[in-house]
């Protein structure tokens, strides 16, 4: 999947355009994601990502950079042998579109779109 244009409250992937955060998953798009609380992120959030097993997981921090990944999520995923990269959302796009070109490498974007 690749992110074309990604811009404060949109974006588009694969030539769909979305409004709402989401998770770009190698084989689909799970949209309209919804945190617990809507500038931190749990474990929990990340349940559907989980069960796919990347490599790593871009986590897009909004326009701003708001979101704050909890560091028992970083854990979480270390424990499990997957990197986590988080970043404004635009350099969160650009990174994911750069991984996306690495063959072999099994990557999940999480993305939140505001803020």
């Amino acid at each position: 999947m690749r992110i074309s244009l990604y811009d404060f409250g949109r974006i588009v992937v694969d030539g769909d355009f979305h409004t709402r955060d989401l998770i770009i998953h190698p084989d689909r798009i799970e949209g309209a994601w919804w945190r617990k609380e809507g500038h931190r992120l749990f474990v929990d959030d990340l349940a559907t990502v989980w069960k796919d097993a990347p490599d790593t997981i871009v986590v897009g921090t909004g326009f701003h950079g708001n979101m704050k990944v909890e560091e028992e999520t970083r854990a979480f995923a270390r424990d499990l042998g997957i990197g986590i990269l988080a970043a404004p959302t635009r350099v969160a796009v650009a990174t994911f579109n750069e991984l996306q070109a690495s063959p072999g490498h099994r990557i999940v974007a999480a993305l939140h779109l505001t803020c």
